[in-house]
């Protein structure tokens, strides 16, 4: 039995359990986490002394360490956007890795480190205060300024940038950027933990990216830094955020497993290798690679070679938020062929390969389409994993992690499990029901989706009846042999973009 200690980046379900979820499937690895007590919640940080103290209270028995730098570093992923650390604080607490490793020097250590992001919408809700009403100008005014630096601008755009530094209190942009270069100057210096073996491997998802601005730029001196270090073999640095744990538990086992398991992946469009999907800075080709090297797997030319195949439902040609599927970019059927798609992955399955479906041809939810093919041709319940969750790197990242943990099979009853859970939360709610309670319910009780009004209760069970009903309805050829015997929601956050979903499913 393998011990990883575990982590994360904050304490929601995509964090916390989904890895937690994955190892279920195995019985020859068990994941070591803290209790979620004291990971905080949402902007109030965790408590870093006692995840210190968990870390080296297990250690002795652990076979690998994957860890959030966010997490041990600023108490998790929204404290590390409000901070008011010094310099010399951040160094402190980096110097823990550093005695970490004198004490284990034989102890893999795989860690993450986002690239702070930049949203282009006016929203407090995980940034500071003052984003509710100056995110948008912080985003574009720097995207300009960026833009104007290397390209130039047009007479629009520099109208636009004179209007939006006379819009912004100077108190705000101050405050933003001296936290931005602190958090660069951190990236620097877990950069140099690498590059002095402390740590293994580091990731450095990349969340909400845009070609220009305060992300971008930190982006580019971040790739400075690693090939000055010469640390490419050590460091990759791809779009992602919340699927990283899942990404970098797979590869810790792969390697204490000493494997590199061979995936075979395709499309379900002839333009969806070359699609920038939303909330990303490069091709779905370009995502696939990154994520399959990140997790510890390899390329495999061909089906046959493949430990597992991965099959990747792109768009057509446009690609929209998934809430909006009544309403579809033509280009969705004309430049896909979802029914050419769905029989591939029954050829695949009739050869006794392991099929796992990354569902990014919307953005935040599942295709429904292509859920209503693969339970006509009872098919949905053969794969051994489903995602269609928030972003293309979340679901891919995820996807990859799952098929390598389920690939062998060790636990069906469990993949059965977690296939469902994610019809349910990435298929049905996400897709469907989301909207649906935001738009119907919340104007009844005076909630809004980042504010619920102190009603949690009434929404989650408003929730769960919506994804009863829309399960029952749409799932009809697949898991007749299993029956749902409990699903609990709650609101982990308090509003409606996450949901947490307690399931249990039994044998009829």
């Amino acid at each position: 039995m393998k011990k990883i200690i575990y982590i994360p980046l904050d304490e929601r379900p995509c964090n916390y359990l989904y890895p937690q979820y994955m190892q279920e499937t195995r019985k020859d690895v068990k994941l070591i986490v803290p209790p979620s007590e004291i990971l905080g919640r949402k902007k109030e940080k965790a408590n870093v002394e006692q995840l210190w103290k968990f870390i080296n209270d297990y250690a002795p028995e652990a076979d690998g360490l994957v860890v959030s730098v966010e997490m041990m570093l600023y108490g998790g992923l929204l404290p590390s956007r409000l901070h008011q650390l010094r310099e010399s604080e951040g160094k402190e607490r980096l110097k823990k890795f550093q005695l970490l490793r004198a004490e284990y020097p034989h102890l893999p250590i795989v860690a993450s480190n986002l690239i702070m992001r930049t949203p282009k919408f006016n929203s407090s809700d995980e940034e500071p205060d003052y984003y509710a009403a100056y995110g948008e100008a912080l985003f574009k005014r720097a995207y300009l300024l960026d833009k104007d630096s290397r390209t130039g601008l047009n007479e629009k755009e520099k109208s636009q940038l004179q209007q939006i530094n006379t819009k912004i209190p100077e108190m705000f942009i101050e405050d933003y950027e001296r936290r931005r270069n602190f958090n660069v100057t951190m990236n620097m210096h877990v950069l140099d933990l690498v590059a002095s073996d402390v740590i293994n491997f580091l990731a450095i998802p990349q969340d909400d990216a845009a070609v220009y601005g305060y992300t971008a730029k930190d982006q580019a001196v971040v790739y400075r830094y690693i090939e000055q270090k010469r640390l490419q073999n050590k460091v990759m640095v791809y779009p992602g955020a919340d699927e990283v744990g899942s990404t970098l538990v797979a590869r810790m086992v792969n390697h204490l497993l000493n494997r590199k398991p061979r995936v075979y992946s395709f499309f379900s469009s002839t333009l969806g290798p070359y699609i920038i999907p939303l909330y990303e800075d490069r091709p779905f080709a370009e995502s696939v690679k990154a994520h399959l090297l990140a997790s510890g797997c390899k390329v495999a030319l061909q089906p046959k070679e493949a430990d597992f195949i991965l099959a990747i439902n792109t768009p057509g040609k446009v690609m929209q938020e998934a809430f909006n599927q009544d309403e579809k970019d033509v280009t969705y059927s004309s430049y896909r062929q979802l029914h050419f798609f769905t029989e591939r992955i029954q050829d695949y399955l009739d050869m006794g390969q392991p099929v796992v479906l990354a569902d990014s041809a919307f953005a935040n939810g599942g295709d429904i389409e292509l859920l209503h093919y693969l339970d006509d041709y009872q098919l949905l319940d053969q794969l051994i994993s489903y995602k269609g969750w928030n972003t293309n790197g979340n679901t891919l990242g995820t996807s990859i992690a799952a098929g390598s943990f389920a690939f062998d099979k060790q636990d069906c009853l469990t993949i059965k499990k977690n296939l469902i859970y994610h019809i349910l939360e990435d298929g049905l709610y996400q897709s469907i029901v989301r909207k649906e309670v935001t738009e119907t319910v919340l104007p009844e009780i005076g909630a809004d989706y980042f504010q619920l009004n102190h009603q949690d209760d009434k929404v989650a069970s408003e929730i769960k009846k919506r994804i009863e009903i829309y399960y029952q309805q749409m799932v009809k050829n697949s898991f007749s042999e299993f029956e749902l015997s409990q699903i609990c929601i709650h609101l982990p956050w308090k509003r409606m973009f996450e949901i947490g979903l307690d399931l249990k499913i039994k044998k009829k």
